[in-house]
């Protein structure tokens, strides 16, 4: 599997990613809206589940690859999260910190938000996250997403959900759409 956008394609990681992937997930300021920053252990074991959903729902986060160098830069994809006591079609995102504020984020997550529509059922999909993370809230937005609510949560405190529905996103892409 992979998807291919102007400056990116996407594509299943393995462990050959895990030096590309430790990069982003140990850096602390990177993760510092998630519950904890990766070490080893987790790094490696982040890219066993993704591997596994990739063989049990033919989707997870994907390796986030420059084209120009093929080089890795991140993660970004579809994964069923729980939110709000509810299992649920999440795009997620973690781009390396030199390469932030560049629109890759934005670009490889409505990459997966059409991929998630043209190959799924799925009448939604969502994205969740730490309410203070402003960067992830507006890269939600810039695809499309819309506030859906806050909630308490153990892990965030509050947490921030955004969400497109299929008939929101087929208005918004007219032309990608027309025999869907």
């Amino acid at each position: 599997m992979q998807l291919e956008t102007e400056r990116l394609f996407l594509r299943e990681m393995d462990q050959n990613d895990y030096d590309a992937l430790y990069a982003v997930l140990a850096d602390h300021d990177i993760m510092r809206h998630y519950p904890y920053a990766f070490d080893e252990e987790r790094v490696r074991g982040w890219i066993q589940r993704n591997m596994a959903r990739y063989r049990e729902n033919g989707f997870g986060l994907w390796a986030v690859c420059l084209k120009q160098t093929g080089e890795m830069i991140g993660d970004c994809g579809l994964t069923l999260q729980t939110i709000d006591g509810e299992i649920l079609p999440e795009i997620g995102y973690h781009i390396r910190a030199d390469c932030q504020r560049k629109g890759y984020a934005k670009e490889a997550a409505k990459a997966v938000m059409d991929w998630a529509f043209e190959h799924t059922d799925y009448p939604a999909v969502y994205s969740y996250c730490k309410y203070t993370n402003a960067p992830s809230v507006k890269t939600a937005e810039a695809i499309g997403m819309r506030f859906m609510k806050e909630y308490p949560d153990e892990a965030n405190g509050v947490t921030h959900v955004s969400r497109i529905t299929r008939d929101e996103w087929k208005k918004a892409m007219p032309s990608k759409v027309s025999n869907i």
